[in-house]
């Protein structure tokens, strides 16, 4: 699973992010790659989700980078607990995602296959996402 060994601190604060984001937003490693086209919150299961997508439609060929990492914990309270007494225990990780981050990169596959493989990887994440090409 896509998570951390350990952390700074065992709970952090939601926070507001919005706005775009100058490093992360070019190809670095592959020449296809899957861009984000609005800010928002991905849990590690729908990254996984996402790349076994992408490895299942490649068959063994190519390469997969995946760009974004789940490092932020996530609480929330049981249910049927009154209010009060603290803040929940931790129950899964998220990665925060602003507009134009590059979240995964392939390689070595044909341009309908890394199309066809972005398309099955977008299903599976909770914001709209966007096929990129590098030139």
């Amino acid at each position: 699973m896509l998570y951390p060994k350990r952390t700074k601190f065992r709970k952090y604060q939601k926070g507001r992010f919005k706005g775009c984001k100058a490093d992360g937003t070019q190809l670095c490693f592959g020449k296809y790659g899957m861009k984000s086209c609005e800010a928002g919150r991905i849990s590690y299961q729908a990254i996984e989700a996402a790349r076994r997508a992408i490895s299942r439609e490649f068959r063994r060929n190519g390469q997969i980078w995946v760009r974004v990492f789940a490092d932020i914990p996530i609480t929330s309270k049981p249910t049927e607990v009154r209010m009060g007494k603290g803040k929940g225990n931790s129950t899964g990780w998220i990665a925060r995602v602003v507009e134009g981050q590059i979240l995964f990169e392939m390689d070595g596959v044909s341009l309908s296959n890394a199309q066809q493989a972005a398309t099955l990887a977008a299903h599976k994440l909770c914001l709209s996402t966007k096929f990129v090409q590098w030139f």
